[in-house]
């Protein structure tokens, strides 16, 4: 079974900003939520481009610091970047890997703290 097209779906569906590079920090990927998070700055535009022209030179350099270390060792996969007050929300890099746990890129993760004010299971009928 092809995982890709779940693994599409479900990057699709999420309601946080995720953004995917390569190794040459290309955008590769965005979901709708990303594109429309980013849309002042360009929004689906921005597919292709370099992501470190998107940052200030200390967080470019901080973005190459934390693709590097993921290189040094298929162990490390997820680092931490910054928390939003305004948003409360975390901020994650996570590294894109084969399945020799060669490194292939990264993306941008959001997650935020605030709870869901949605009714569970909504739309069902008992």
């Amino acid at each position: 079974m092809e995982l890709y097209p779940y693994l599409k779906s479900m990057a699709e569906e999420d309601l946080c900003a995720i953004v995917m590079c390569n190794l040459k920090h290309e955008i590769i990927y965005m979901n709708p939520a990303a594109k429309e998070r980013y849309v002042k700055w360009g929004g689906e535009a921005l597919l292709g481009k370099n992501l470190l022209n998107c940052h200030n030179q200390t967080s470019a350099r901080m973005i190459q610091k934390a693709v590097d270390w993921f290189a040094k060792s298929s162990e490390n996969n997820r680092m931490y970047t910054s928390y939003n007050e305004k948003e409360n929300k975390d901020v994650y890099m996570v590294a894109l890997r084969e399945e020799n746990g060669d490194l292939i890129g990264y993306y941008e993760k959001h997650e935020y703290r605030n709870r869901e004010t949605v009714p569970f299971y909504i739309g069902i009928e008992e």
